[in-house]
């Protein structure tokens, strides 16, 4: 009864979590698409046009009214409400991620790395969609204010394409390799060992993931790089800002290494 309570509870969990990573994406790609209308009303054009209708405005008390900044400040409502839910949504993803690792003290050692795995599966599909970084190239112009001059969000996959695009094809296949395909390879490989336990390639395959037990976190070093590198010629003509695309492949990071390590003592227990 106990475990098929558990069972229940993980099952859940992991569509919770699908659903939630899922939302995540969508909010974050509409916090995009809005922050991307806000810098496009933020040319040097459309700000001389602002300010000649503030002005106008300002002469009549009134009676013109500035449709641009009303505009804006819609937009800049509905940028930060989908900031919001974005958030929330990881929030909630990392909330499931954690009800998925107290299952250790509920299921089987086999039933728990399926679960784990799944998750981890979950999390990293997310990260590569999900945008991790945001950055906007602006500068201030007198009598005009805070002109942008360019904007670009960018997740994991899409980073990988631009740097592909720009001929750096060193970053570029190092972080398709740490973080696209080892993960991926890695995780499918500890669902089929908890799945297929018996299988004489089952102890191999965790034997070989051990052995790279010590590059476990170079996904992390790898996004690191990344932002590193996206953020080289930052200066005070520019911002950026961390989206939650780099939340759910850090949870990743932690869901694919308690996977790891109960795939091993499952692996340690069956063979006592």
């Amino acid at each position: 009864m106990k475990k098929t309570i558990a069972l229940l509870l993980a099952i859940t969990t992991l569509i919770t979590m699908a659903y939630m990573g899922k939302q995540g994406y969508l909010s974050a790609k509409l916090y995009e698409q809005k922050t991307y209308e806000i810098t496009q009303q933020m040319d040097a054009g459309t700000l001389a046009e602002y300010q000649l209708k503030e002005l106008a405005s300002l002469f009549t008390l009134g009676l013109v009214k500035n449709d641009t900044k009303e505009k804006m400040l819609t937009l800049e409502k509905e940028r930060q409400q989908y900031n919001t839910l974005s958030k929330t949504y990881a929030l909630y993803f990392a909330i499931g991620a954690l009800v998925i690792l107290l299952l250790y003290f509920l299921l089987s050692m086999q039933g728990f790395t399926i679960v784990v795995s799944v998750a981890a599966l979950l999390a990293l599909i997310n990260g590569l969609i999900t945008p991790i970084l945001m950055i906007v190239l602006h500068k201030e112009v007198e009598y005009l204010g805070d002109v942008v001059l360019s904007f670009e969000s960018k997740g994991i996959l899409g980073s990988i394409a631009k740097l592909y695009a720009n001929g750096s094809l060193v970053v570029a296949g190092v972080i398709l390799l740490f973080s696209v395909i080892v993960p991926a390879l890695k995780t499918l490989a500890l669902l089929f060992v908890a799945i297929f336990e018996h299988s004489p390639f089952a102890a191999k395959v965790v034997r070989f993931f051990k052995h790279l037990g010590k590059w476990s976190m170079i996904d992390v070093f790898v996004v690191a790089i990344l932002l590193v590198y996206l953020t080289g010629g930052s200066s005070e003509t520019s911002r950026s800002e961390v989206e939650i695309g780099l939340y759910f492949f850090l949870i990743y990071v932690i869901l694919s290494m308690v996977a790891s390590l109960s795939a091993d003592k499952m692996l340690h227990e069956k063979s006592i």
